[in-house]
């Protein structure tokens, strides 16, 4: 029998944590060995080194650890049913590299940053800027900004049992899963759990900045936006903005444009929007889902608008022309009732797998309002609605996005619960 002296097993560990993934022709020519040998000594260090792949098309990297996380990380998927099957592994990798490998491949793919399915699970926005002081323990730094890879990964393979979308990252996360039992909320317990989110115990890593926590009410699963209940312009414009979420989201279901079902509760003098999670299924059940920013990261790392990411997913195969043609009308109806953050975090997609290039689905539309007239640091806007040209990314949809616009804008401006102020903004015609 071969023995490998330490030097060679040396050898390659020091090559592949120096250098990172390598094929296999570049490191047998590196190590100057053959096949047989490297096939035989990278048996010899199982658990060490990872072969992605077969044959001669392998490539090979070293195991990673991040103190606290095992580096072959199972990853478990939660049905609609709310039954939980293994569906993959994460590997982590020396180089900062990442190997997912679904349960039924025999390669995976190997991504520079997290998976994009991964990457969305983590703690961001208001939920998740308190994550650091509610699980301490975790040793992550306090400030979402100074977070890396390694501390996302730490916070969803640890606490990740409530995340976003249908997958469970871990053993822990999973046993934590199994164990929760969630009661439900009744609205009078609203500004409760809002006065608790203010104080970090938010609920589920759903991204945004507004205030919101997430709550399961005994028959479905809502995020929920709230105002603090002062008696203020500011206060007052926040609960403006939350009528018009809802109004806008209620025009888009009235014409056929799929939108998540939204209410509006008034408790007091606080005002709370339920918008229902598309995530969620019933009291335990889940559906895949991530949004566009992590999608774009890994297959074309633009992040330009949704326009374009649309034209390059139908491109490619991924989104239907009809899927394409919706986020077109959703960018001129943003904008054209001053919607001015639609950003990347703002669109969604359930996929039918975890691959690098699933085939994708549109989720219903949300965080649809007039942002523009949003406080900005005490200033309250109090400017008419601007009229604005159609651009070519545009320009075959717009005249359908015009007449939603224009009912939306009817809507606020005969709504009540909207503040005389704002419902004659919005009754202003465009300059």
């Amino acid at each position: 029998m071969y023995c490998f002296s330490m030097a060679e097993s040396l050898d390659i560990m020091t090559l592949l944590a120096r250098r990172g993934v390598m094929p296999a022709g570049e490191l047998l020519r590196t190590l100057d060995t053959s096949r047989p040998t490297l096939s035989r000594l990278v048996k010899g260090l199982k658990g060490e080194v990872v072969r992605i792949g077969r044959r001669r098309g392998a490539r090979y990297g070293v195991y990673r650890r991040i103190p606290g996380i095992p580096s072959q990380l199972p990853v478990y998927r939660v049905n609609q049913a709310g039954l939980v099957e293994r569906v993959a592994s994460l590997h982590l990798l020396a180089g900062g590299g990442w190997h997912w490998l679904e349960q039924a491949q025999s390669t995976g793919d190997v991504f520079e940053g997290l998976p994009p399915v991964v990457a969305d699970m983590a703690p961001q926005g208001y939920l998740g800027r308190r994550f650091a002081d509610i699980h301490a323990e975790l040793g992550v730094p306090r400030r979402l900004q100074d977070w890396n890879d390694d501390h996302r990964l730490m916070a969803v393979a640890r606490r990740g049992e409530d995340c976003a979308g249908d997958l469970i990252i871990g053993e822990e996360s999973l046993d934590r899963f199994s164990a929760q039992a969630r009661a439900p909320v009744a609205r009078e317990d609203y500004p409760r759990l809002a006065r608790a989110a203010a104080a970090g115990a938010a609920g589920s890593s759903a991204g945004g900045e507004q205030a919101k926590f997430t709550a399961w009410t005994g028959v479905r699963h809502v995020i929920v936006k709230f105002t603090l209940g002062d008696d203020n312009p500011t206060d007052q414009r926040w609960r403006d903005l939350l009528a018009c979420e809802s109004l806008a989201l209620e025009v888009l279901q009235v014409h056929g444009i799929p939108a998540v079902v939204s209410r509006i509760v008034d408790v007091g003098t606080q005002r709370f929007l339920e918008v229902e999670r598309f995530d969620r299924v019933e009291a335990r059940g889940r559906r895949s889902v991530f949004t566009a920013g992590p999608l774009d990261d890994s297959l074309y790392g633009q992040r330009d608008n949704w326009p374009a990411l649309a034209g390059r997913l139908a491109r490619d195969g991924l989104l239907t022309a009809e899927d394409a043609r919706r986020i077109l009308l959703l960018e001129a109806f943003g904008e054209l009732i001053g919607n001015s953050d639609r950003h990347f975090g703002n669109l969604a997609f359930f996929s039918d797998g975890l691959r690098r290039e699933p085939r994708l689905e549109l989720a219903p539309a949300y965080d649809m309002l007039p942002m523009a007239f949003a406080p900005q640091n005490g200033i309250v806007p109090d400017v008419p609605t601007a009229r604005v040209r159609p651009r070519a990314q545009v320009l075959e949809v717009w005249p359908e996005a015009a007449a939603l616009a224009a009912e939306f804008w009817q809507r606020v401006a005969g709504d009540e619960r909207i503040s005389p102020v704002f419902r004659k903004l919005a009754a202003r015609p465009p300059d």
